[in-house]
């Protein structure tokens, strides 16, 4: 089967079996999601670059906004890989499909394939729809016809079908039997509630796929943390259809997460479920779609998180040198991620010196130097100091080391940081800092939304003028974490900020006895390193 574009002709993988995405409808039910129609453009961009078979979209006619996302796709995406699905509900009791309005507009979405949910549940025909079994079976039949006379593919959901098939096997059997009889080519069977295991699903699979003949797929939920497993062992009973969400998302607690779906279907199961080359974009496409929906992507996400192939134990450091695959399952590089080393209080020379590597700081196998790293990483992690995720501080600290002396663009005389509660409720946030920068001494005052920012600016008002790349760098992120008091009721602070200048980020830490003087030590850490990073010398 192949499909051509204009821009870019490229043939589609066989029918055989779908990667089904379904993050614009049941992934966008995640509470704190709330997708305009151009977000859903962006996210099925995404979706179709990354070479999933189908995109379900919405239900057109049940809201405006999923009706003017079909209308603006067809005009606006020419899709490369997928194809775009319309969901909808089977005809109402008593009617014809032909004349349900709700049918229509499901043929007025310009859709090529359809998704319809059907009842598969005994009680649920009987309690929700309030009909009889049997009219439930000719809504199917009805509905699955009708839109296969109008040249649509169809797809059925059998909604509630594992906790159908526990209470009435035959019943939850004749929906999957009356769908495929009536021309639908994939009967989905939906773990609604997300209650089930493994082996249930396995073993109901096989048995509905050995009764029926169906070709059958798979939908679970992820209440139980089983979602991922559940749908790998429909695959292992027969499934050629999976449906997923991008990083998880969807009602409760998520839906089967599509890239950890996909990469094991490619990588432990050997399927060709995407075309080429698109695997090694998985991780950059799940952390697009993150920033789409406005949700901070998992760090510690299978694959695609920044955790996945992160390091911090010394004796995996120490094999890891001698052969990475012997603490990691793939090579992260075949889903776009890398290999991180963490340094912490718990790193070993091994560690220390494949950070060093790993940030193109070469250590040259000096083991005095790596020993002295070593140690001043645990005496600073024991004030307080945390390193695996302050990664730009970990750099000038090796450097610092290797060097013999400590990078240095400016020097801090002294700053004072003022706030002023005033009459009328608000407050007044004023900072001074004295600064050295190339033999000059800098005096500055700035006024900010809190003491920090008023650090920040007046920083920047002293050090622009010297340094003009400080113009770009932006303070994106700020952590406050009160550490263990030693001392009665003082207590050591401890501040992490995140720096960007529009093209890369890094984070740098400082530790003091309040959040003010911890956060002037990572000021001064994330301006040095930003100049660092841009390749001014010190000495000019």
């Amino acid at each position: 089967m192949t499909t051509e574009t204009d821009e870019s002709p490229r043939p589609r993988l066989d029918d055989s079996f779908h990667v089904f995405d379904t993050t614009l409808r049941d992934g966008a039910q995640r509470e704190g999601i709330n997708l305009t129609v151009a977000d859903k453009l962006t996210i099925a961009r995404h979706l179709d670059e990354f070479g999933v078979g189908f995109i379900e979209g919405g239900w057109p006619g049940a809201n405006p906004r999923d009706t003017e996302f079909f209308a603006r796709a067809r005009q606006e995406i020419s899709f490369k890989n997928a194809q775009l699905v319309a969901f909808g509900a089977t005809r109402r009791a008593g009617g014809s499909a032909a004349g349900d309005p709700q049918v229509k507009a499901l043929l007025d979405s310009g859709a090529p394939v359809i998704t319809l949910v059907a009842k598969s549940h005994d009680r649920h025909v009987e309690l929700a729809l309030r009909t009889t079994l049997d009219e439930n079976l000719e809504m199917v039949r009805d509905t699955v016809a009708h839109l296969r006379s109008q040249g649509r593919r169809v797809f059925v959901d059998c909604e509630h079908f594992f906790d159908g098939y526990k209470a009435n096997p035959q019943y939850a059997k004749d929906v999957v039997r009356a769908a495929a009889e009536a021309g639908a080519d994939v009967v989905i069977l939906c773990d609604t509630n997300g209650g089930m295991l493994p082996a249930q699903i396995q073993a109901v699979v096989a048995t509905v796929i050995a009764d029926t003949g169906a070709r059958l797929g798979i939908h679970a939920q992820d209440d139980t943390g089983c979602a991922v497993a559940n749908t790998l062992a429909a695959v292992d009973a027969g499934a050629t259809h999976v449906q997923c969400t991008a990083n998880g998302y969807g009602e409760r607690v998520g839906n089967a997460n599509l890239f950890p779906v996909v990469a094991a279907l490619e990588l432990k199961y050997g399927k060709k479920v995407l075309p080429e080359g698109a695997l090694a974009e998985m991780t950059r496409i799940s952390h697009a779609i993150a920033e789409v929906v406005n949700l901070t992507p998992s760090t510690h996400q299978p694959y695609v998180g920044v955790s996945a192939f992160a390091h911090k134990a010394g004796l995996h450091a120490s094999a890891i040198k001698v052969d990475p695959d012997l603490y990691q399952h793939i090579d992260p590089e075949l889903v776009g991620n890398t290999m991180r080393m963490l340094v912490s209080d718990m790193a070993g020379r091994a560690s220390i010196e494949l950070k060093g590597k790993e940030l193109g700081v070469d250590l040259g196998g000096d083991r005095a130097l790596i020993a002295r790293v070593v140690e001043r990483v645990k005496e600073r992690e024991l004030k307080g100091y945390t390193y695996e995720a302050a990664d730009a501080s970990f750099e000038l600290l090796l450097r610092e080391e290797a060097e013999g002396r400590p990078r240095r663009y400016f020097r801090t005389e002294s700053w004072r940081a003022i706030v002023e509660d005033r009459p009328d409720g608000t407050h007044a946030n004023e900072a001074t800092v004295k600064l050295w920068a190339k033999g000059e001494r800098i005096v500055a005052t700035a006024e900010g939304n809190g003491p920090v920012n008023a650090l920040d600016r007046a920083m920047r008002v002293g050090l622009e003028r010297i340094y003009p790349q400080l113009a770009k760098f932006e303070l994106v992120d700020y952590k406050v974490r009160i550490l263990e008091g030693r001392h009665g009721t003082e207590s050591t602070t401890r501040v992490l900020i995140t720096t960007s200048d529009g093209n890369a980020e890094w984070s740098t830490v400082g530790v003091g006895e309040n959040v003010i003087a911890a956060s002037w030590q990572a000021l001064e850490d994330a301006y040095t390193f930003g100049l660092l990073r841009v390749g001014i010398d010190p000495a000019e």
